[in-house]
């Protein structure tokens, strides 16, 4: 099942507020005898748009990797190892969703994969006790000049990267 819209409450794991273009679908694993086959994406997924590239993104516990925002990419991200915090800004001027924060909480115990449109400020952290491998299918090949960063502790993005108790 796919969500977007106000139907990415009904996912586990996910909290704040809705942006608009972000989907979120629960994947599937199947264990064998042999091991588990995780499913990501593929193109006949109706949030499926173009292939760029894949690359993983190993990030240790408790690191931060962030704030980044690409001009034209679109980003699919799933969690086959491990647990990350992923969380998406809205700055966007012309979005009806402009200030919107989300937490998505994803990895092993929660298998999913979120479809982030370009503008959208993007970072994640290493949560638990193993590192976690980040899977990325880009809808257009890595290029540095439509990519840009932000220091994760900037005042301009309002977000608290902290651990929160409660």
């Amino acid at each position: 099942m796919d969500f977007g819209d106000k139907d990415f409450l009904k996912i586990k794991g996910v909290k704040g507020n809705y942006i608009q273009g972000v989907y979120i679908k629960q994947l599937t694993k199947i264990p064998d005898e042999r091991g588990v086959i995780y499913h990501m994406l593929r193109a006949d997924d109706p949030i499926f748009e173009n292939f760029g590239e894949i690359y993983f993104s190993l990030v240790y516990p408790g690191v931060i990797k962030g704030w980044h925002l690409h001009k034209k990419m679109i980003l699919n991200y799933a969690v086959i190892q491990g647990m990350i915090k992923l969380v998406l800004y809205d700055d966007r001027e012309d979005s009806p969703t402009r200030g919107n924060l989300m937490e998505i909480f994803m990895g092993e115990e929660n298998y999913l994969l979120v479809k982030i449109p370009p503008m959208i400020w993007n970072g994640f952290k290493g949560i638990g006790t193993k590192t976690a491998i980040v899977a990325n299918c880009a809808s257009i090949p890595h290029d540095p000049e439509e990519i840009i960063r932000l220091d994760p502790f900037t005042d301009k993005i309002p977000y608290d990267w902290s651990l929160k108790h409660g």
